[in-house]
């Protein structure tokens, strides 16, 4: 959405807010604002979400590895990986 759009059409695009929640203002090609709805009072941990600070856990538990500890490596395969790393520089 652009400036002049919400400057001319404000009714359009606040009705636009209330259908997808946000909308970005632009001005020349730049965005520059965020328009919200009003969604009442958040906790900090609601609103650090809303602004893309914080990502809820998983709702399906990973399982549990069934080695534990990962696999073992011997001195060999860790040379060989580090030498691969390392790289022809």
């Amino acid at each position: 959405m652009t400036k002049r759009d919400l400057n001319q059409r404000t009714t359009d695009v606040l009705a636009q807010v209330a259908e997808v929640g946000e909308v970005i203002v632009t001005e020349r090609g730049e965005p520059r604002w965020r328009v919200s709805s009003y969604r009442g009072q958040d906790d900090a941990l609601a609103r650090a979400e809303r602004q893309g600070r914080y990502a809820p856990p998983a709702s399906k538990r990973v399982p549990w590895p069934e080695v534990v500890g990962g696999p073992r490596y011997e001195s060999k395969d860790v040379d060989a990986l580090l030498d691969d790393m390392k790289g022809s520089h």
